[in-house]
């Protein structure tokens, strides 16, 4: 197995992460940031891993051990840190939600890698999850966030359509988020 050095990459790393969890049983999905710098080709950069799981801190430490990380005993309770990487590594309770809709692990994407394959948040999901903070927290930087990995992914629109009316979000918020990416995807374009 590929083990994390100081010039492993965050995908690097949350696919070293995913696998290790896998092989322990423990079902556990990228979400957060760290999906937005992966579907965003690292435009935005994340400074930690947010995976998604009902497993225990007690379970997650022996299979975390095996790459190195160690539970930091902090304040957040579910964070790993590791001596070679920038990045830590974060647990939030299961189920898989985005505002309203809650998916399933088994109805999130798997990306193969070279050093192994990481569970994570599709980028129609990841598009939901940022603007679920948006529209439910008011974060402005969420909503960016979206439209970084609208503009690089292949979004299913319909879905997400459903998704913003499932949300309760006001009328024309969502031809309103879809005319933002395709303005920003012609100024990335144009440059």
């Amino acid at each position: 197995m590929p083990s994390i050095s100081k010039q492993s990459t965050l995908s690097e790393v949350a696919a070293l992460v995913s696998d290790a969890l896998q092989e322990a049983g423990i079902a556990a999905t990228l979400s957060g940031g760290g999906a937005v710098s992966i579907y965003s080709e690292n435009v935005y950069q994340s400074v930690d891993l947010d995976f998604v799981t009902a497993a225990m801190i007690e379970d997650l430490k022996p299979a975390l051990a095996t790459l190195g990380f160690r539970h930091t005993g902090g304040t957040r309770l579910s964070q790993f840190v590791h001596p070679l990487v920038e990045w830590y590594v974060e647990f939030t309770a299961a189920p898989l939600t985005f505002g309203n809709l809650r998916v399933d692990h088994d109805e999130c994407s798997v990306i193969d890698t070279a050093v192994g394959r990481l569970r994570i948040v599709s980028p129609t999901q990841s598009v939901m999850d940022r603007l679920a903070a948006s529209i439910h927290w008011g974060d402005p930087q969420a909503r960016d966030q979206a439209i970084l990995v609208a503009i690089n992914q292949e979004i299913d629109w319909q879905s997400l359509e459903a998704w913003f009316d499932n949300e309760g979000a006001a009328a024309g918020e969502f031809e309103r988020f879809r005319k933002s990416v395709e303005s920003s995807r012609q100024r990335a374009t144009s440059r």
